[in-house]
């Protein structure tokens, strides 16, 4: 047996779901997924979770980890990440994102970059996250190339705050939304850059959907 595999065994038998079983390990639902997939997304091949992800998975299950190594076979492999953020209970994992192509589910996604730890506090409410490296400079100056967002999923936004947006068939696009009675206005920080101007019908037909506000901005010394 496999992570994946006693995952989703102990999931069956508690009747919880991918969202709730994440939440009580305090890790992304599309990682939990990829594990009992045994699929890693940015690779294509069998997914080999680091030794800290079993003190997620520990701590979920109520298991101790050397109860968890025990379960598991010769096959299930290990890697060791430098630098790993340790364990920490009050803390949660996402995935950082290259891009965030249109119409596919992020837990389908592989263009995934790394994870970033967030406070447990910040998933109250059912409130979800995921992250993304910024890409060129259209944001500049507020937001660099390279930085990674922490952003909030939701479908709607205040006027000035900043924004991954899908836009048609293309990968979502980090602006600062603007909206009034004729439509909305994505707009880059950059001056050199122009404004994406949609009317209330480009809205609808196109579509153009907000799918996560910015809450928090790392950057790396």
């Amino acid at each position: 047996m496999i992570l994946g595999d006693l995952i989703k065994e102990y999931r069956i038998e508690n009747s919880l779901s991918l969202r709730d079983f994440a939440k009580k390990c305090g890790l992304s639902h599309t990682y939990i997924s990829a594990l009992e997939k045994n699929i890693d997304p940015r690779t294509g091949k069998p997914i080999a979770p680091t030794l800290d992800t079993v003190k997620y998975i520990s701590k979920g299950m109520n298991i101790s980890i050397e109860n968890i190594l025990k379960i598991l076979d010769d096959e299930q492999e290990f890697k060791l990440k430098e630098n790993a953020p340790k364990y920490n209970p009050e803390s949660a994992l996402v995935f950082i994102y290259g891009t965030i192509p249109a119409g596919i589910p992020m837990e389908m996604i592989e263009d995934i970059l790394d994870t970033e730890e967030i406070s447990v506090d910040m998933l109250r409410g059912g409130k979800q996250y995921f992250g993304l490296r910024v890409r060129g400079n259209s944001m500049f100056p507020d937001y660099l190339d390279g930085d990674t967002l922490i952003l909030e999923k939701v479908e709607d936004c205040e006027n000035g705050q900043d924004c991954v947006v899908m836009v048609n068939g293309n990968d979502g696009t980090f602006k600062r939304v603007f909206k009034n009675e004729n439509g909305i206005i994505l707009q880059p920080l950059n001056p050199e850059f122009a404004p994406m101007v949609y009317t209330n019908e480009q809205i609808e037909k196109l579509p153009i959907k907000i799918i996560g506000k910015v809450v928090e901005l790392r950057r790396k010394k």
